[in-house]
């Protein structure tokens, strides 16, 4: 029997936002160990499952696991942004009934040292995509100053970010996560409840994988489909990703478009997308906070677009 490693985060939540969908599809753009698919399928006995991954090895494992629901389940390989829009290529949009997301870093990544996610990893990588041509090693020890500090600035949120990347030209080249964390510490904020690397990996991923590229290019084919009853749920882990929902999730429901400097309104005042369906984003609950504290950080944020396609 397959050893299954983790239960996902914010399961009851996830099942509870798309409890109501008894047909059609649900794309599960980051399906991971598939633990989130593989509810999804048992408790929503007549829906089909497209999930996708960039990771060869999510998708090996996800197939194994989901083996019991084959007959409504669809794997594809690749970025989300790219997979979902071939994917309204192949399928009439009324049939996308939900959109899941869970954004960043799997549990299979980081469990996996020689990946090199965890601060511990004796080397130094963090490609999603084993694949892609940028590694971590390549942003570390041939970055210029300039495009340190832009990253640690844009991505880690750093005030220190400068002198940082001082640090890391000065010091490299660096081999693997563990020699770059432990060389770093002392120039990274303390008093916190996390690694005191964890802002500076945290921008060196998303640089790696064009993390918050990928989800904004996924809200904007989203946006461009132009979906009718179809549930957007969102699960992001730091301020960054979940700023980028929240703001997007905010411009769709709007009915009015003109410029905030507008004296009256000019356009039709029609143009809402739907309605949020989370005036705060949901997050884990204490059982599920002792049994996985990577939880303790997600957010999910939750979107039912409203309008009247044309048939």
């Amino acid at each position: 029997m397959q050893n299954i490693p983790h239960v996902p985060v914010l399961y009851t939540q996830v099942l509870e936002t798309f409890s109501d969908i008894k047909e059609g599809i649900i794309i599960d753009c980051t399906m991971g160990y598939g633990g989130h698919s593989s509810m999804i399928l048992e408790a929503n006995p007549h829906v089909k499952v497209i999930g996708i991954d960039q990771d060869q090895s999510a998708i090996d494992f996800s197939t194994s696991r989901l083996e019991p629901y084959k007959d409504r389940v669809e794997i594809k390989k690749g970025r989300f942004s790219c997979v979902i829009k071939d994917i309204l290529k192949e399928h009439d949009k009324r049939e996308i009934k939900g959109i899941l997301a869970d954004i960043g870093v799997s549990s299979l990544q980081l469990d996996q040292k020689e990946r090199g996610f965890s601060f511990s990893s004796e080397n130094l990588d963090m490609r999603m995509d084993k694949d892609a041509p940028l590694s971590a090693a390549t942003v570390i020890n041939e970055y210029s100053n300039k495009e340190l500090q832009r990253i640690l600035l844009e991505y880690g949120e750093l005030r220190n970010y400068k002198k940082i990347a001082s640090f890391i030209v000065d010091n490299r080249p660096f081999s693997s996560a563990k020699e770059l964390s432990e060389a770093i510490k002392h120039l990274m904020p303390t008093g916190k409840k996390i690694h005191p690397a964890t802002l500076l990996m945290q921008a060196i991923r998303i640089e790696v994988n064009d993390e918050l590229g990928e989800l904004n290019s996924l809200l904007d084919t989203i946006e461009e489909a132009r979906f009718s009853n179809t549930k957007i749920a969102i699960i992001s882990f730091h301020s960054l990703e979940d700023r980028i929902v929240k703001n997007r999730f905010s411009k769709w429901r709007e009915n009015c478009i003109c410029p905030k400097e507008a004296m009256r309104c000019t356009c039709s005042n029609d143009y809402s997308y739907g309605k949020i369906l989370t005036k705060k984003p949901l997050t884990a609950e204490d059982e599920e906070l002792r049994a996985n504290s990577r939880s303790r950080s997600a957010k999910l944020r939750v979107f039912e677009t409203d309008i009247q396609l044309e048939r």
